[in-house]
């Protein structure tokens, strides 16, 4: 079975400049990324050691899920962030992704000024996340804590905006609403329509 990897970005580390510095992005992408990945295969090893085992203790496999989730959503989360951002980008949607934001939020504005709040307020560590749900078959914004949780199950991420201080503390201090607003100038649309449009297909 294959092991997770650290992706390579398509950009320079200095590409998203003004908005997210060089040196953030080298320390968010080569330190803090790949240790989700390296949480995660360490995490699937440890959970084949217990199957190993006569009778599987079910604290630690408990533990082990647990930090399975954290690490691997972490992973993926931040695998969608790199391609949803891209230099030069920035402006507001186009084709059907644009006719569901408008059918759904009522028009562009009024959906980014939801999904800026959403990333904004997330208490502690976490995600704003503009997302496909199956179900209703509709775009939702949710709140993610840490890497998981409080996101509808079946529902898949399309846009997702970082906002553990990581990812901006060394460049906006404790000023998260200023690098959010800077978020919106290095979205990749082109991306998460792809993402979009991939996920109506199921």
């Amino acid at each position: 079975m294959a092991a997770y990897t650290l992706p390579d970005l398509a950009y320079d580390y200095g590409a998203l400049e003004p908005a997210i510095t060089g040196e953030i992005l080298e320390l968010h992408h080569s330190k803090h990324h790949a240790t989700y990945v390296k949480g995660a295969n360490d995490t699937i090893d440890a959970i084949a050691e217990l199957r190993e085992k006569e009778i599987i203790p079910p604290a630690a496999l408990v533990g082990l899920e647990k930090t399975l989730a954290f690490n691997l959503s972490g992973h993926i989360l931040h695998e969608i962030f790199w391609t949803n951002l891209t230099p030069g980008g920035g402006g507001e949607p186009d084709g059907e992704l644009a006719a569901a934001i408008d059918d759904e939020f009522g028009s562009f504005a009024a959906f980014a000024k939801q999904l800026q709040t959403a990333t904004v307020s997330v208490q502690g560590s976490g995600w704003g996340v503009l997302g496909w749900e199956p179900v209703g078959q509709r775009l939702v914004v949710q709140q993610v804590y840490d890497h998981h949780g409080n996101v509808g199950i079946g529902s898949t991420p399309l846009l997702v905006f970082d906002a553990w201080e990581h990812a901006y503390y060394l460049q906006y201090k404790n000023v998260r609403p200023d690098y959010v607003t800077k978020l919106w100038d290095i979205v990749n649309w082109a991306n998460v329509a792809e993402r979009f449009s991939a996920a109506r297909k199921g």
